[in-house]
């Protein structure tokens, strides 16, 4: 049985026995076997309590008649449920769905864990996809089980009860952080969705303290430019090592600080500036991220969890993704070797794609200091929190657009369409984002003169977590193909290549290790 989910939720049959539906089966099967690999991957609706619980809830499982399951919170919302008091089944590694699927649904997720309803609500999440409010919510009504507000609504009460229960944040800060409106929408929602106050969830929790939390987050001051520490939980096995390897690799100077374990930069977030770090944590079977960050306002807590979710892979289904790709002999060593190996995502997709452009054709040291020296010249300067801390935001579109003929450096042709990019990203006519269409986005990079399928399929793989890119024009990927016993002509790995599918991202990233590459 792989850990993979179809598009829809899986419901009780109204006639008959539900198990003869195989989907239906398969996932009885995984809740009765308590298996954590499915948690977050669909939820088990118990009509029979009027609960929703994790897969691998420790309770007596239910008949499959009192069954249904979804595949999300609000989902299980909608249908009358409330959370599992004893599983909490929103504190666990996000569905890898959406990032592996890339049809509407997936990608109003990604903006919908982004804030995005919050800050421009429903007309603006359906206007960045391209379509009406009314089929949007048409569409993820009929996939997902919710609509566009539910599903926020469901993703704002996950997160104030991470904060409620693991903070001593006032339940005040806690509500805006989160993103509700107003406090008597954030005490209404909390005690529709999980049946106690806000205050009685804080209690329940200390009376449980003794016990590790999936996540957490720990204010040192305010709101206003404040600290806040979170832990985010990753789907095991979990390769952190690499990711902070991959990204220890490319900081830059003023912007990034990174070492073995720990990484920290500055970042724009939609409230200010913001610095935050990252360090590994807890164990094998529970991996996490923990992060500190100092923000502008803590209303960008949400988006900054959804970015440090893709940047790290940490809802990826490295069961599923090992085991497909270890069938293939050359290829098995090194997935033993790595388990859970993760494709690193991106905090600022506009950054990405000046990463990327400043960094085809040469060397990772190379772009790393042009792109260091970018900063020193066109970045933002922000008070530093401490000796030595990053204090320089990358340069943004706009900056590279009105001074970048001045001071980047290197073949004029190359200038020419790094500006050309800037002058687009500002202008709206080509938008890089993770919500874009990963087809689409490809066939808009590589319509701007300079852009070719490398770059355009980096971003893509980087930016919307295109988990399917094989990126066989790229000289260390060849070598390390080569090193592994693999074609290395570029024709004959793509033709290979396709017996990894859907996973070519992560063959990419042990063909790049094989080499020995920091690319």
């Amino acid at each position: 049985m792989t850990s993979t989910a179809t598009t829809a939720p899986t419901r009780r049959r109204l006639h008959g026995d539900p198990l003869d539906d195989p989907e239906f089966a398969e996932r009885y099967r995984a809740m009765q076997a308590r298996d954590a690999r499915f948690d977050g991957q669909f939820i088990t609706g118990v009509h029979s309590t009027g609960i929703y619980c994790r897969p691998s809830c420790p309770a007596v499982a239910p008949k499959a008649s009192n069954v249904s399951f979804y595949l999300t919170a609000a989902a299980a919302h909608e249908a009358g449920l409330r959370a599992c008091k004893r599983c909490l089944p929103d504190a666990v590694p996000g569905s890898p769905q959406w990032d592996l699927r890339d049809d509407l649904a997936a990608r109003a997720m990604r903006l919908i864990a982004d804030g995005v309803v919050e800050r421009e609500g429903v007309p603006g999440l359906a206007a960045r996809l391209g379509y009406t409010p009314r089929h949007l919510t048409r569409v993820l009504t009929g996939e997902l089980g919710a609509g566009p507000l539910a599903l926020a609504r469901a993703h704002r009460a996950q997160n104030a009860r991470a904060l409620l229960t693991s903070t001593a944040l006032p339940a005040a800060d806690v509500a805006f952080a989160s993103g509700f409106g107003s406090i008597r929408q954030f005490n209404e929602t909390i005690r529709e969705v999980y049946e106690r106050s806000p205050l009685e969830l804080r209690a329940a929790a200390r009376v449980r303290e003794r016990q590790p939390q999936p996540s957490a987050a720990v204010p040192d001051s305010g709101p206003d430019g404040g600290v806040v520490r979170l832990r985010l939980p990753a789907r095991p096995p979990f390769d952190a090592a690499g990711v902070f390897g991959w990204l220890a690799a490319r900081a830059l100077d003023g912007v990034e600080h990174a070492g073995d374990a720990r990484y920290e930069r500055t970042l724009r977030l939609p409230g200010g500036p913001a610095v935050v770090a990252f360090a590994a944590a807890g164990d094998a079977a529970s991996p996490a991220i923990e992060v500190e960050a100092r923000l502008a306002t803590l209303a960008d807590l949400p988006p900054l969890v959804a970015r440090v979710r893709r940047l790290f892979d940490l809802d990826a289904d490295a069961v599923a993704i090992d085991a497909a790709l270890s069938r293939d002999p050359a290829l098995a060593a090194s997935v033993a070797e790595t388990p859970g190996i993760r494709v690193p995502g991106c905090l600022d997709p506009h950054e990405l794609v000046f990463r990327a452009l400043i960094g085809q054709q040469v060397s990772v040291k190379a772009a790393r200091t042009a792109l260091a020296r970018l900063a020193a010249e066109l970045g933002e300067r922000v008070a530093p929190h401490a000796d030595g801390a990053p204090s320089t935001l990358f340069p943004s579109a706009a900056a590279i657009a009105e001074h970048g003929p001045e001071v980047l450096r290197g073949p004029a042709a190359r200038v020419r369409t790094i500006v050309d990019v800037a002058n687009r990203l500002v202008s709206g006519s080509l938008v890089v984002a993770s919500e874009r269409e990963r087809i689409e986005l490809q066939s808009d990079l590589l319509a701007v003169p300079g852009i070719g399928p490398w770059t355009a399929g980096y971003v893509a793989m980087r930016v919307t977590r295109a988990p399917d890119v094989l990126l066989t024009g790229d000289l260390a990927l060849r070598n390390g193909a080569e090193r592994l016993g693999l074609p290395s002509a570029a024709r004959e790995l793509a033709v290979l290549g396709t017996r990894w599918a859907p996973w070519r991202s992560y063959a990419s990233m042990h063909l790049w290790r094989a080499a020995g590459a920091k690319i």
